[in-house]
């Protein structure tokens, strides 16, 4: 294993390296299987490097822990704007989380409605790609930049075109609010719901829905405001059922990190989908199709659907399932399937993340070909070289 202390050990690593790396943060969130590759563990390099409140700028190096980020900017009264997931639960896995990894996997929680992904705060990074070489892109405060958008490639790239060594973020104040929670609805019902509530004046900053409890809407900010729109809102969509109200900032917060966390799926489940697709296809043309042996859970105000089997499938029963999803989204007009929790000897047989079309696929190659061309970095992960 190797374990760098800082960016020039990162980049001697990658160099001198013999063979393929499996690039690893804190293993909390990494998903499908790396096919082969020594471990290059990234939490070494760790550290809050800058942080200006009143510029609303954070740089940290990537192997920093997310809590201890999360700490420093509590402590000012700010946050990261996209919401990180915890995956440790859903994933049965234990460690810690890092910032990199949070932007590998471009962690967006429900407030991405609103603030946008994890890529649309990430205002700079380090890196060093497949031949050893540091690169890096944006800066450390926000500001119009011209050339090839590094920043935005990096995020979500899961280390297959670099590893991280350092990333730069814009953050916001942090936000007290409530949730409005309309009993009953499910399916085409809460889509319409969570649709009403977005497209109101009234600034929802997360939709969610889970059958059998009903659409969740949430509204932050000042508690004047909050009480205004909450009761504004709750007016608007008083014909759909009963509703409740969360004014508790504290449980309000705690009912979104269930929601954000997909807690409700951490129980050994036998496989687990992240479906992102246009929130009418997904709720009202895929789920359906695809019967009653799935559990789902809607953020995103139905742009977003986390779909779990049953537990007891066997490896035949969930490739035919993943198929199914797959292929249905290409159909119904399109997005992103991941299989995102499933047994090692599933994993091996599929591709994870929903396969590009032609024209992506060849953009992907070239990408590849140019900052990793020995398919050094988390070979097979992304359908690269295995």
């Amino acid at each position: 294993m190797l374990s760098p202390a800082n960016e020039n050990e990162l980049s001697e690593a990658i160099a001198g390296a013999k063979g393929p790396l499996h690039v690893v943060g804190g293993g909390t969130r990494s998903i499908g299987i790396v096919t082969s590759g020594e471990v290059l563990l990234i939490s070494g390099l760790t550290g809050i490097e800058l942080y200006d409140p009143g510029a609303l700028t954070l740089v940290a190096k990537a192997g920093t822990p997310l809590a201890e980020i999360e700490v420093a900017l509590a402590a000012e009264g700010q946050m990261l704007p996209f919401e990180p997931s915890d995956m440790r639960a859903l994933l049965g896995r234990e460690g810690v989380s890092t910032i990199g990894g949070v932007v590998a996997a471009n962690t967006s929680g429900p407030r991405r409605m609103m603030a946008g992904a994890c890529r649309d705060s990430l205002i700079g990074v380090r890196f060093v790609d497949g031949r050893g070489e540091v690169l890096k892109n944006g800066g450390r405060v926000m500001k119009n930049v011209t050339g090839y958008d590094l920043v935005k490639l990096m995020a979500g790239s899961y280390g297959t075109l670099g590893v991280l060594s350092e990333v730069a973020f814009r953050v916001l104040p942090k936000l007290g609010g409530a949730t409005l929670i309309v009993r009953g609805v499910g399916g085409v019902q809460a889509l319409e719901v969570m649709t009403r509530a977005i497209t109101s004046p009234f600034e929802v900053s997360g939709a969610a829905a889970v059958p059998g409890e009903g659409a969740f809407l949430r509204l932050e900010g000042l508690d004047t405001s909050v009480t205004y729109r909450t009761g504004k809102l709750s007016a608007l969509l008083g014909g759909f059922g009963e509703i409740d109200v969360i004014s508790d900032a504290a449980a309000s917060a705690a009912l979104w990190a269930r929601l954000r966390d997909v807690t409700d799926f951490a129980d050994g489940s036998s496989a687990v989908w992240r479906v992102s697709m246009k929130p009418s296809d997904l709720s009202g043309r895929l789920v359906p199709v695809l019967g009653g042996e799935l559990d789902v859970q809607y953020d995103w105000a139905g742009g977003l659907g986390w779909l779990r089997l049953r537990d007891g499938a066997d490896d035949a029963e969930i490739v035919a399932m993943h198929q199914m999803i797959q292929t249905g989204v290409a159909s119904h007009g399109g997005g992103h399937a991941t299989l995102f929790k499933a047994p090692d000897t599933v994993l091996a047989q599929v591709s994870v993340f929903q396969p590009e079309a032609p024209g992506v696929a060849a953009l992907t190659r070239g990408l590849r070909a140019k900052f990793d061309p020995m398919g050094m970095l988390n070979p097979g992960l992304m359908g690269g070289v295995a």
